[in-house]
């Protein structure tokens, strides 16, 4: 299974968000130093969820981190631009 698709599996069940977009931004990195050359290092992720209803930004950032906390140890994800926002709140 690909990171990508373990990473939309586990924050859709944790978080249940009205949207997420995962991009994978890998190949962008590719032939960067600290770049694995998996092709599956690099993620941006949009996550609206109702759960960040009233949790700071950290707070937001730590819940989605303890969900893929296994992809960001062992899955050899390198890095992930996260932006998490609560319904209604204006992207940006």
């Amino acid at each position: 299974m690909s990171a990508e698709k373990r990473l939309r599996e586990k924050l859709m069940v944790a978080l249940e968000p009205t949207r997420l977009d995962i991009v994978n931004e890998s190949e962008l990195h590719a032939g960067h130093r600290s770049s694995p050359g998996t092709g599956q290092s690099h993620f941006r992720i949009l996550i609206v969820s109702p759960m960040f209803t009233g949790v700071s930004r950290v707070g937001r950032h730590r819940m989605v981190n303890d969900v893929i906390a296994d992809e960001l140890n062992n899955g050899g994800i390198h890095a992930l631009a996260l932006s998490a926002y609560a319904p209604g709140e204006p992207l940006g």
